[in-house]
């Protein structure tokens, strides 16, 4: 299984001055930590890193200390993850049939999730981790007034990784760009497409860093022997 991680993230919601993937958690960078699940993975066996080119110094030197045992290649990304996700995919070996797309600031991901969201795109096609939404939700309006309670039963939160088979996610971009489509996950393209998407039980630790909250609770997950 091929595997792309979108590493093009910026440290403003967490208020820091440089790409958060970069920022120390529990004694190592949060992308070393990503990278160290996929390298965990029983599946994976290539690595594309998507990013901007003034970090690859930077993240080429947190793979490196990694010792990876499978190829990790860097891959230039684009002005979106949109676009760095369709550069990635431009990225992969030609051999390659299907892919993992993951965010980076998914930090905590266990390597069986990997596995499982594998071979789920090679049995189902396109497929997400997701969990079910536990809260209780309100559509509120402009002025932050509540205007109903949402029903939650069929709602799932979208994590990553999240697997395709690689020629149908490459016809979905380009259908995307084409039609001037703008997304936040490769699964609201097949959606946008009708096409199907299959859910696998994701995790709630595999959450990703968006705030300094986010970086104190994964330090203290990764401290936790049962972290994985």
């Amino acid at each position: 299984m091929h595997l792309l991680v979108a590493a093009a993230g910026s440290g403003r919601r967490v208020g820091a001055d440089r790409n958060k993937l970069l920022l120390p958690v529990a004694g190592k960078p949060v992308l070393a930590w990503t990278v160290a699940a996929a390298l965990q993975s029983r599946r994976i066996h290539w690595i594309g890193i998507v990013g901007q080119p003034h970090d690859q110094e930077a993240i080429l030197a947190i793979t490196r200390s990694l010792k990876p045992h499978c190829p990790i290649h860097w891959i230039e990304g684009g002005r979106s993850r949109q676009d760095s996700v369709q550069r990635g995919l431009a990225g992969l070996p030609a051999d390659a049939r299907h892919v993992l797309i993951h965010d980076g600031a998914r930090c905590l991901v266990a390597p069986r999730l990997l596995d499982r969201c594998a071979d789920a795109a090679e049995r189902r096609g396109a497929v997400i981790a997701a969990i079910p939404v536990t809260d209780t939700i309100k559509r509120v309006s402009p002025d932050q007034q509540v205007q109903a309670t949402v029903d939650r039963s069929q709602l799932w939160a979208a994590q990553t990784p999240q697997g395709f088979p690689v020629g149908q996610l490459r016809q979905a971009h380009q259908l995307a760009r084409e039609r001037q489509l703008a997304v936040t996950d490769d699964a609201a393209l097949f959606e946008a497409l009708d096409w199907p998407v299959a859910v696998e039980p994701g995790s709630p630790r595999n959450f990703k860093i968006t705030t300094r909250f986010d970086l104190e609770l994964a330090a203290l997950l990764l401290h936790s022997p049962n972290c994985t």
